[in-house]
């Protein structure tokens, strides 16, 4: 990180626009760095990721550490990328520069991409390929220990602060995209209709519903639903509508049943003043346990259907398109 925050010092006083960095330890092949400077001319406010082609050479914890940091980087900014570990890329120095990173190691990589995309910056792939080796290994500075204990420290924090309710500060204005405004709502639900339908997308959006309806949010799912979905790029509307299975009576009385079993053994079996009224507070702390129980168990079930149903019918739209070519 220290590294790559100096080049840019040296890349903005000398006039120059981008840099590009690659590791060090002979995993990179330097003439990949003309892919790179062609995307720069298309993409000039992203940053540019080498997505690595993996083979059998590649060490079991690099491709888990990959995947792991992927989900990570889509948790904090919405955004599904191919290759979050990589250190070939190129950034505006203008990015490195504005955009406020703590890290200055290894954590710095992760931690630049998460407050770039808040800041308004994209972020684009080209394949490269990797060459891995006994010297590629031994000339890496990576720490196992203090370095992950960074990267995770900074994991913490990010995710810590992209739930919370209020809005990142956007230093690059370079999505051209309309967006929500009550002021056109007319506007905005056409919006919302068009986002994201893809299998997984749909998915995970109907799995976040039935899991945020789940639980005993009184009078907030709706929010909660949409601020979430918001923040992890989900179609919000699909969210929204899924939600609306767990409305009384049958999901909060199921998770309420299963955390008065937890906490008792036996089930709830009395509904009067005393166990729904003045008890109120134990049946609430109930009905949490519950939903943490019976929530991410419904998300998944429904998930699964809502996943295969959209594969149906992406697949029909598919080959009826198909069809109208032929004919």
């Amino acid at each position: 990180g220290a590294a790559i925050l100096s080049a840019a010092d040296w890349a903005e006083s000398n006039g120059f626009t981008h840099i590009i960095t690659l590791d060090a330890d002979g995993q990179h092949n330097p003439e990949d760095t003309s892919r790179f400077v062609d995307l720069i001319k298309e993409n000039p406010w992203t940053i540019i990721i080498g997505n690595r082609q993996f083979n059998n050479a590649v060490p079991f914890s690099s491709r888990f550490g990959r995947q792991f940091s992927n989900m990570w980087i889509w948790i904090t900014t919405g955004w599904r990328v191919q290759d979050s570990q990589s250190g070939f890329r190129a950034y505006p120095v203008a990015a490195l520069r504005q955009v406020n990173c703590r890290g200055r190691r290894y954590d710095f990589e992760v931690e630049i991409l998460v407050r770039g995309v808040w800041a308004g910056l994209s972020i684009v792939y080209t394949d490269i390929l990797v060459h891995y080796s006994d010297e590629t290994k031994k000339a890496s500075h990576f720490d196992p220990f203090q370095d992950n204990v960074r990267i995770s420290r900074v994991y913490t924090w990010l995710v810590i602060r992209n739930f919370l309710p209020w809005p990142h500060k956007v230093l690059f204005n370079t999505d051209s995209k309309e967006r929500l405004s009550i002021l056109h709502p007319v506007r905005s639900f056409k919006l919302l209709i068009h986002e994201s339908g893809s299998p997984k997308d749909m998915a995970f959006s109907s799995m976040l519903g039935i899991f945020m309806g789940t639980l005993p949010l009184i009078s907030c799912h709706s929010i909660a639903i949409f601020f979430i979905a918001t923040r992890l790029r989900l179609n919000r509307l699909v969210a929204l509508s899924v939600s609306n299975i767990c409305m009384p009576p049958f999901v909060p009385a199921l998770a309420l049943s299963v955390g008065y079993f937890i906490r008792h053994g036996r089930y709830l079996t009395e509904f009067n003043i005393q166990t729904l009224g003045y008890e109120a507070p134990q049946r609430l702390f109930e009905y949490l346990i519950g939903s943490l129980i019976v929530g991410p168990v419904l998300a998944l079930f429904v998930g699964m259907i809502v996943y295969l149903l959209t594969m149906i019918y992406h697949n029909l739209r598919s080959s009826k398109g198909k069809d109208g070519h032929a004919g």
